[in-house]
């Protein structure tokens, strides 16, 4: 059955029509919800009270922002989180994709999967998982650290005592580091090996009949070769560690812990919105995020921005 011509559609708006629920969604859902709390940074409104509550404040929010001692501490929280677990990441990930690459053939896809696991289980289940790992007297990080005080040479540098790792605010760091970590490596390891994957052979065949051992080439060969690649890791770890936001949250019960230790930006965000009910500040200080976010973003960028000879840095 043929529709009318009427009912046709010409081949000139045949593009637009088939991007039209694409474009509809990210307006509503990706658009509207940026502009939105752009507007709300400018304004004082406690949502319970309607949105013709809405007080014009200027600059307040901003200001208010760069003066909160909190903001400030969940900022620290953060870097440092990020940091910690950001880091070891790609410092193993390297290595080891490296060394899956070289060591397994046909049962590669295999060792990928495990690694690549944590990166697609459930934050919640994760989280979880760990709340008992680290639990005080039945966890069993706590029972390992008491097994290896057994061993001779490595018992005097174990702790007497069992550590509470998420109650003590000098472990609660830490403590979210090993976690985020944990579940981020695969990831990187799947990029960095897929990268590898894109090395021509001949580069190493003419490297061995050229005397190179395995150091030489992974420094010479290997690590410039990875550059774009770790690049676009390393850009994925700032932004993804600035916006830590489910591990900590659960693991602190979504309070920070004790002296707001694992308190990041963004749970100070969303307990300054759901929580004290100013939807202003909170819009503030995340636009305030979005400039942290973009500068550590330009700096990384500019680290690995290629340099040709005597240009300026």
């Amino acid at each position: 059955m043929k529709l009318p011509k009427s009912f046709r559609l010409s081949p000139r708006w045949t593009p637009y029509v088939m991007l039209s629920p694409f474009v509809i969604l990210f307006g509503v859902f990706g658009v509207f919800p940026l502009m939105f709390s752009l507007y709300l940074a400018f304004q004082a409104w406690e949502p319970t009270s309607g949105l013709a509550s809405m007080t014009f404040v200027g600059l307040d929010n901003f200001a208010f922002a760069l003066t909160d001692a909190w903001f400030w501490k969940s900022l620290g929280n953060t870097g440092w989180l990020a940091l910690a677990s950001g880091v070891p990441q790609h410092l193993v990930a390297i290595p080891l994709a490296v060394f899956i690459h070289s060591s397994f053939k046909r049962s590669r896809d295999g060792v990928v999967a495990a690694y690549f696991l944590p990166y697609i289980t459930s934050t919640v289940a994760i989280a979880i998982m760990f709340s008992s790992l680290f639990s005080t007297d039945f966890g069993l990080v706590n029972l390992g650290l008491a097994a290896l005080r057994e061993v001779p040479l490595l018992g005097s540098l174990m702790p007497v005592e069992p550590i509470d790792w998420l109650g003590r605010p000098e472990n609660i760091k830490p403590a979210i580091s090993v976690i985020v970590f944990w579940r981020y490596v695969g990831f990187n390891v799947v990029l960095y090996l897929a990268a590898l994957q894109t090395i021509p052979k001949d580069i190493y065949e003419a490297a061995t009949m050229d005397g190179a051992g395995r150091w030489q080439q992974f420094r010479f060969i290997t690590l410039p070769s990875l550059k774009p690649m770790i690049y676009f890791g390393v850009t994925l770890s700032v932004i993804g560690g600035l916006q830590l936001f489910e591990e900590p949250f659960i693991l602190t019960g979504g309070r920070g812990g004790s002296d707001q230790a694992g308190m990041t930006t963004g749970i100070y965000l969303y307990r300054m919105a759901f929580d004290f009910n100013d939807f202003g500040a909170a819009s503030a200080m995340s636009w305030l995020m979005f400039l942290v976010v973009a500068s550590l973003t330009w700096l990384t960028n500019r680290a690995f921005r290629p340099r040709t000879p005597g240009a300026p840095a």
